[in-house]
Order: structure tokens, then C-alpha cells, then sequence
């Protein structure tokens, strides 16, 4: 998985780069220019013959422009710096690669720069331009800034915005205006086509609303030891993006062997459906089996049990609960339900579940004294808000994925302030009670028992439909009843396929006609997909 860096881990690993690996700033700024315009002519094409504007500011982030300027005139592109200061009140690295452009400049008609001090100035240089810029880089500020834009710097990214339209926008390291450790806006901010960030992506980089506006997000490689990336003596990265390559290896590591039989591969226990809503326990059921569990038990009040049967899921095995013939468990539907739970390798309580009062007293019941790993959704969690009900333990772990409505009550709080911090959210309900929290949505959350957080990158708003919560807690039961001792990949795996189903599926169907099941008619393209060994 891909550690997601703060501003001042980045720092460290620049630092730590040089000092212990004797790697000099300036080759890393190289490397990352030669990296920029990589990923530059992938997206926009050929850079030769082009014309490109600069944006620099008088620091780093700057010294990266003016290296990508140098590269981008090396490859026939002409290329106009705008240095937003004076070139010599510059520093370091940053100044010697503003000198050196400024050298070349001297003696080639395709390379420019020009300084510029206030808006005046700026409004001479447009003014007094003959050109056609086919591309605008933004180098003004990286991830040392933690405020809003003031000033001329405020008039310039209103002028970059204002010309995306038709000079498309590539940012390096993050969107000027973004402070690199917030998913949310300072101020005023570029608004990108392509970020090319370096080394590893900051959270601005990739949680909305801030990560919206970096357009397609390439992270380049510039040469630091990816160890220094996981952890240095002062900072240990918490928050990760979930990868392809992750999930693959999960899934070929926890293959089938060839002499598997269902007995090997776990029996799932779904408490789901009641009348009215046993489509929701169908589309778990098919979800667990699609995943590969080798055994799928539904357990389901006895007066909806035949309308579960009837909905074509022949492969699963029912267990009518007794109930008072209105739906509602009896004692004796209670007891037999918390019986079973204990007896299969995985219970999946929740979707389609209902709330009434001896399905809370059950729900809790699992959750205090259940011995088995256990994933919560839907009406479970209802029936557990506000949280108090008790647990995991690395023996036994406790799987939530709540919408942030449901995560809202989980924590006894206005959704407004979930959805404000989700991962400061996801992270406090996880650490206090040793669970595993998915909280679903554009960019889900995975957070764990420690506290570290992954960020999943695949899924759609076509996802956001009635079912689609369902279909996640089957594929995540399934995975789990195969791989129980490895609850965080198991989960990790879980979110990321699901989300590359729905994908896969909008991209046939579209986003608004996409339903739930939809994801799961595309999921056994996905899984496929992530198992074969290339």
C-alpha cells in the first residue's frame, strides 16, 4: 500500500535523503523535473515546438519549475518562467536552478524569464504578450504552505482558472492554495488537469473536496529510500492509499490450492433480510459466495424465509428464526440466532435486518459475547448507536462500514461533523474500541485498531444507490471467511474490488442506470482481474 505523507514527513525524508544517502537537493529536484515532464507528455502529448508558461514562486516548489522549464526547453518546447520576486532574494537549490535558467535564457530565444513584483507587473506581462501558451505549470507554492493566498498571488490563480478552458493546467506537487495536510481548501486555489506530485501524495493530493481539483494525480519517484517514506526517527506515515498491487498480492498469496474443498474455505453466517427487505440479504448472499466462501448460511425470520428462498440464491442454506408470524424474533429466535453466529467461521450481521427490540438485544448480544470475527452493517449499526456495545480483539475482530448518516449516530454527532473530518471520525471510533471502520463513500476509509487510515481509490457516483452497501458486506465476509487471521487485507481487498466493480460497471452502463446489482454482476471480472499473476 502507498503511505500518504504529511508536510512535515516529506520534509524529514528530503532531509534524511541527503544527509544519510548523501543524495544532494539538487539531484532530487532533477529527478523530479525529468519525472514532471514525463508525465506531461503522457497526458498532453509531445511537448516540441509547444509553448509553456511557468508560474514559480521563490521557493522550492519554484526551484522544481525552473528545472521543468530547463527540461521542457532540452526537448524543443518554448518556455516563459514568470518568477513571482526577485531571483535573488531566492535560496538554495531553488536559486541555482533560477540562475541557471535565467543564464540560459541570455542565449536562447525560447527560453524567457521575467520577475514580477506586484500586480502592475503582472498585468504588463499578459498585456504585452504575443503568444499562445498551449500549457500553463503551476510552481508557486508546494506543501509548505498552510494558508489562504493573499494579494497578487490571489490575481494569478484567478488568471490560471480563468484561462483552464482552453490552456490546460499541470500542477507540481499540489494545487497552489491547498495546504498539503487538510482535504479542504484554504482560499483561493489553482484548479489543475494534471498534479505530478513527488516521492508519495499528500492528503490535499487525494481526499475531496481538495483532492478534486488536482486533476489526474501522477506520483513521480525521485529517489528517496522508500523506507524513509513508511517511517523516519520523527514521523511514521498513518494514512495510506489502497493499491492494485496490494490487493493482488493479498488475493494470489490466499489462493485456492488445488486440492481445496468447501470445508477449507470458510462458512459464512449472514444475519440479514426481514419481510420487506429481503433483497438486501440476497444481494449479501450472492456477494459471500461470489468472493469464494465455501459455505453461505442465511439466517432469517421464519415468516420471510420463503420469500428469501424464492429470490434464486440455490446455492445458499437458510435457518428460518422463529418469530411471532409478524416478523419480529421471539426468545427462542434470539437463542438460536446467537447459537449459530457462534458456530460458523465468519457472522455478517445487518443488511436488511430491521430494529425491533429483540433484534437490537441480539445484535448487541453478538457484538458483547461473540467469538468469531464479525462484520456489522446497515440495521446493525442501528441497532449499536450510539456506540457502546463493546470490543474486538485481534483474536475476534469487529468489522463496521457504516454511510456517514450511520457513523453520525455511531458517534452520537451531527453527520455535518463527519463529513467534515472523516478521517479524524473513522480513526476515533477505530482506536478507542479495537475495531475496523469502513466508512463508505466517495474516497471509503479504512481505519484501524491502531490508528492508521487507507484511502481507497476506485468506486463512482454511480454507487451511490439502495444494495450497494449490501453487495461490500458480502464481498467482505467471503474474503474474510477465506483469510480470517488476516482481517486488514481481507477488508482493504474487500473495499477496493467492490469500488473497481462499480467502475467497471459504469463504464458499461453509466453512472445513472447503475443499481447494486450491476456491481455484483461485474465483480467476478473484477476478482478475476486481480488474480492473475502477469
Amino acid at each position: 500500500m502507498q503511505p500518504i505523507l504529511s508536510a512535515a514527513h516529506m520534509a524529514d525524508v528530503d532531509r534524511l535523503t541527503t544527509e544519510q544517502f548523501g543524495i544532494p537537493g539538487l539531484l532530487l529536484m532533477e529527478n523530479a523535473a525529468v519525472g514532471a515532464v514525463l508525465a506531461i507528455e503522457q497526458q498532453f502529448g509531445p511537448i516540441q515546438r509547444r509553448r509553456v508558461r511557468i508560474f514559480c514562486g521563490k521557493g522550492n516548489n519554484g526551484g522544481d519549475g525552473a528545472a521543468v522549464a530547463r527540461q521542457l526547453w532540452m526537448r524543443g518546447a518554448r518556455v516563459e518562467v514568470l518568477l513571482f520576486g526577485k531571483r535573488e532574494t531566492a535560496r538554495g537549490d531553488a536559486r541555482v536552478n533560477f540562475d541557471i535558467v535565467a543564464r540560459l535564457a541570455e542565449a536562447s530565444s525560447r527560453l524567457r524569464m521575467v520577475e514580477v513584483q506586484n500586480e502592475a507587473e503582472f498585468t504588463s506581462v499578459l498585456e504585452s504578450s504575443k503568444s499562445r501558451f498551449n500549457l500553463h505549470i503551476d510552481a508557486l507554492f508546494g506543501t509548505g504552505l498552510t494558508r489562504g493566498l493573499e494579494g497578487l498571488f490571489v490575481k494569478v490563480v484567478e488568471y490560471i482558472n480563468s484561462t483552464r478552458a482552453y490552456i490546460p493546467v499541470c500542477a507540481l506537487d499540489l494545487p497552489s492554495g491547498l495546504a498539503a495536510d487538510s482535504p479542504h481548501p484554504v482560499g483561493v486555489h489553482v484548479i489543475a488537469d494534471l498534479t505530478v506530485t513527488f516521492t508519495a501524495p499528500k492528503i490535499a493530493n487525494i481526499l475531496p473536496p481538495a483532492g478534486h481539483v488536482n486533476g489526474k494525480l501522477q506520483v513521480v519517484d525521485i529517489g528517496s529510500p522508500p523506507h524513509l517514506a513508511r517511517a523516519t526517527e520523527r514521523h511514521r506515515a498513518t494514512y495510506y492509499r489502497i493499491t492494485e498491487l496490494g490487493v493482488r498480492d493479498y488475493l494470489i498469496r490466499t489462493c485456492r490450492m488445488p486440492d481445496a474443498h468447501k470445508g477449507h474455505l470458510g462458512h459464512v453466517l449472514l444475519l440479514a433480510g426481514s419481510r420487506g427487505k429481503t433483497g438486501a440479504a440476497a444481494l449479501s448472499g450472492e456477494a459471500v459466495l461470489r468472493a469464494g466462501a465455501g459455505l453461505l448460511t442465511i439466517a432469517i425470520s421464519a415468516s420471510a424465509q420463503a420469500l428469501l428462498v424464492s429470490q434464486c440464491l440455490p446455492e445458499a442454506m437458510t435457518l428460518p428464526l422463529p418469530d411471532d408470524g409478524q416478523g419480529q424474533l421471539t426468545e427462542d429466535g434470539l437463542q438460536a440466532a446467537f447459537a449459530a453466529a457462534n458456530q460458523h467461521t465468519v457472522c455478517a450481521v445487518g443488511p436488511g435486518l430491521g430494529t425491533e427490540p429483540t433484534t437490537r438485544r441480539l445484535v448487541q448480544r453478538i457484538v458483547q459475547e461473540g467469538q468469531v470475527p464479525t462484520v456489522l452493517d446497515a440495521d446493525a449499526l442501528n441497532c449499536l448507536s450510539p456506540w457502546q456495545s463493546g470490543r474486538g480483539t485481534a483474536e475476534r475482530p469487529i468489522i463496521l462500514t457504516p454511510h456517514p448518516g450511520e457513523m453520525a449516530r455511531l458517534l452520537g454527532v451531527p453527520v455535518n461533523d463527519i463529513l467534515v473530518d472523516r478521517l479524524g471520525a473513522a480513526r476515533r471510533l477505530a482506536t478507542a474500541y479495537h475495531l475496523f471502520v469502513v466508512l463508505k463513500g466517495y474516497y471509503s476509509l479504512v481505519a484501524t485498531p491502531e490508528g492508521d487510515v487507507y484511502i481507497n481509490p476506485t468506486g463512482n457516483a454511480g454507487m451511490a444507490t439502495g444494495g450497494s452497501g449490501d453487495v461490500l458486506t458480502g464481498i467482505l465476509a467471503g474474503l474474510l471467511a477465506q483469510t480470517p487471521h488476516l482481517p486488514l487485507e481481507a477488508t482493504l481487498a474487500a473495499v477496493y474490488l467492490h469500488g473497481h466493480a462499480g467502475d467497471l460497471a459504469q463504464e458499461a452502463l453509466g453512472e445513472r442506470a447503475l443499481v447494486a446489482s450491476d456491481i455484483l454482476r461485474f465483480f467476478p471480472q473484477s476478482l478475476k482481474h486481480h488474480t492473475q499473476v502477469s
